[in-house]
């Protein structure tokens, strides 16, 4: 394969709902080029995109992959990406890096919720798009209703470039508003008879080329001023308003076809070489301290890294974009995360599972590498004396969570090795073990895309794993202020253990100044104010230390033993063992022995005087909120509403956002457990919801109780 040249080369991400025809779009583009002689097929497990095991077990694409084809002296870099959310790690990925998006919509249904969300992403990332509405052959394909759902998508700024004459079982003809002419295809498909359009299309062929004129003069002064000139814009005239207009997201041209019978795919390939913008249009890369890095064959080389994946027998494989200038095989480049050299022994044009050997790569082109020693995903590559470090992609947040155990005592090793791996190849697969709730806690986009994690632990790395209950990560904190203290004394012969301490809690409010004078007893408190310890909570909230301590009854020296206690008890609360926050402790008075005061016992005296106090000083247990946003058909928005509610929702808004309802939430942690499944099944798989976390709030005075039991019969089982 030749190198390609920077404006000769087009980066288009594969985007739409999981059904749209996306993989095998891909097969018919392959054909087309010539770069395979048979197409496959996603039935018969033979597609070059859908490789892995497990999406031809489902017949459904999980992982993005990178393919090209060549087509009127131009490349084009494809990336396949999955359609349904819990897979958006790969959509978002790819996105990063193409320079267009094709929105697939499946001709039956219009715009489904997987068109939605990755509609989003391209609005996130500033990226244009055309549309392509396939499977017009489909025996309930209606062109008409899935426009409609486009324009209320995408506004109108959905403009036809073609329609389907006869969409349905019969399928066959497209009128092309761009060339004005009818492309008739054979049963097999291929290459078209092109003729004139019939006089039966003539008006609304017209009518629509006029929109079309229009819309492309809208993007640049001088062909409006042409537009009026001559009352209309030559075929060339039209193409480039049309490129200004894509990437201006001015427009979105919509095209149709059936890729599976391979009728519209050479001339939709046509619009793309022709009209779809070039990588070097399409800005520039930002790097972290906000330089912008043009897309310029003649710059310094550097690489972005967007995806890593790993295969046996091979190792890790790094999937690069030539941000700028040209790399060679053999080059030495420096990671400017790392700082380390690393070599590139060899270059690929990836094509699915395949890769062809290429000396070369320029500006904007797409590839992969291997034996890199230490370079990963979100990383970026120099010549030498180049300190580009370009902004990371930015993944969504998980939305389930699950815990997981080996069924095999002694593979746990095993397994985190192996989650490491999946998380490099997947990032917004996330572990963490978690030292408050002793258990390894993943976290994904869904269940399902938690069962496929599982799959691979269970068949690719051999670990017999199991999902578990996630624990909720409490917090507790108190209510009011309270006042305890705690001598702690112990002989045993010899030297002893004495310390006595004296303290007062109550909550801690940022901004506020600790108090001077509390009532204990009925009687004023005076407490001094020798000095202030703020401490940030690495679980969150603030422990706030004024040391009270007047008249030397307890030597300074111990209070950083007093300190420890404290925080030892905040690390494991007095009430369910959760961390506890936003303290504020006086030690106020005390009590030392001349020889057997020591750190340790002025440690545990502060300790149980922390829990003493914090018994009484109305505890409260806290549980983490997420803001939940669902995005929903209106037919499912009463049974969305009333699940939420049966979760504890408190809903903070609704409105209509693009043919769909938007509701927006606050949810317990505790109640959002399942919730991907619960809402694809009352919903048809038709909604899709994003969650990130909003505070801490207090929980319900019967959830409390059953807490407290719960933590109860856990110690007594201990």
């Amino acid at each position: 394969m030749k190198t390609y040249s920077t404006n000769q080369i087009k980066n288009i991400a594969l985007l739409g709902n999981s059904g749209a025809g996306k993989t095998t779009l891909v097969e018919a583009m392959l054909f087309e080029g010539g770069v395979i002689d048979r197409r496959g097929d996603v039935d018969n497990k033979n597609t070059v995109s859908d490789f892995h095991q497990i999406e031809q077990e489902n017949q459904t694409t999980m992982y993005s992959s990178v393919m090209f084809t060549e087509y009127n002296g131009k490349k084009i870099n494809i990336l396949d990406v999955p359609g349904a959310d819990d897979f958006v790690g790969g959509t978002v990925s790819s996105l990063h890096v193409a320079d267009t998006g094709v929105i697939l919509v499946n001709a039956q249904n219009g715009v489904e919720v997987g068109t939605e969300i990755h509609s989003r992403w391209l609005e996130k990332f500033s990226k244009p798009a055309v549309v392509v509405v396939n499977k017009c052959d489909h025996d309930h394909a209606n062109f008409e209703k899935a426009f409609e759902t486009i324009k209320e998508s995408l506004g109108g700024d959905a403009v036809l470039a073609q329609y389907p004459v006869n969409a349905g079982p019969g399928f066959n003809s497209i009128v092309d508003i761009i060339l004005f002419k009818l492309f008739k295809y054979s049963k097999d498909g291929g290459k078209p008879e092109i003729t004139d359009i019939p006089d039966s299309e003539k008006e609304r062929a017209e009518e629509l080329r006029n929109e079309l004129i229009e819309k492309a003069a809208e993007n640049d002064e001088a062909l409006m001023e042409l537009f009026f000139e001559n009352d209309g814009l030559t075929e060339d005239e039209m193409r480039t308003g049309i490129t200004a207009g894509v990437i201006a997201r001015g427009m979105y041209p919509v095209f149709c076809m059936s890729a599976k019978n391979n009728m519209g795919v050479g001339r939709f390939m046509e619009f793309l070489t022709n009209v779809a913008p070039s990588t070097n249009e399409m800005g520039s890369f930002t790097t972290k301290d906000g330089t912008e890095v043009k897309c310029d064959a003649k710059g310094p080389a550097s690489v972005f890294i967007y995806k890593t994946s790993v295969e046996s027998h091979i190792g890790e494989i790094n999937f690069f974009k030539v941000v700028s200038g040209t790399v060679k095989e053999g080059d030495d480049l420096t990671n400017n995360t790392t700082r380390n050299k690393e070599r590139f022994s060899q270059i690929f044009a990836s094509q699915g599972k395949n890769r062809e050997k290429v000396t070369s790569m320029v500006a904007g082109d797409l590839g992969c590498t291997v034996k890199m020693k230490n370079t990963k995903t979100n990383q970026t590559l120099t010549s030498p004396n180049v300190s580009y470090e370009f902004d990371s992609i930015p993944f969504p947040e998980p939305k389930f969570r699950t815990a997981i155990v080996t069924i095999t005592e002694g593979d746990e090793e095993k397994l985190g090795e192996a989650l490491t791996r999946i998380n490099q190849e997947d990032p917004t697969v996330q572990i963490e073990y978690s030292k408050e709730l002793k258990q390894i806690i993943l976290s994904g986009q869904g269940e399902y895309h938690l069962n496929i994690v599982k799959w691979q632990l269970d068949h690719i790395y051999k670990v017999e794993t199991e999902f578990v209950a996630p624990k909720i990560p409490y917090r507790e904190t108190i209510t009011k202020f309270a006042q305890s203290y705690y001598r702690h004394k112990k002989q045993s012969g010899g030297s002893g253990q004495f310390g006595e301490v004296h303290m007062i809690i109550e909550p801690y409010i940022e901004g506020s100044e600790p108090k001077k004078m509390f009532k204990i007893g009925g009687k004023d408190q005076k407490i001094a104010n020798r000095g202030v310890d703020t401490h940030e909570l690495s679980w969150g909230g603030t422990l706030e230390f004024v040391n009270g301590i007047v008249g030397g009854s307890i030597d300074a020296r111990f209070l950083p033993a007093i300190l420890k206690g404290i925080m030892e008890k905040l690390d494991e609360g007095p009430l369910t063992g959760s961390y506890a926050r936003d303290i504020r402790v006086y030690v106020y008075d005390g009590k030392m022995h001349p020889v057997d005061s020591n750190e340790i016992s002025f440690m545990l005296a502060g300790r149980h005087a922390f829990s003493q106090a914090f018994k009484i000083a109305g505890p409260k247990i806290m549980e983490p909120v997420y803001e939940v946003e669902v995005l929903v058909p209106s037919d499912y928005m009463g049974d969305v509403m009333s699940d939420l509610q049966g979760r504890r929702a408190i809903v903070q808004g609704m409105a209509s956002e693009k043919g769909f309802e938007k509701i927006t939430a606050k949810v317990p942690l505790a109640e959002m457990n399942k919730y991907s499944t619960s809402l694809s099944s009352l919903t048809s798989g038709r909604a899709m919801y994003s969650m990130k976390f909003d505070e801490y709030a207090q929980v319900p005075g019967d959830i409390q109780d059953e807490l407290l039991k719960a933590y109860a019969a856990e110690q007594e089982e201990d």
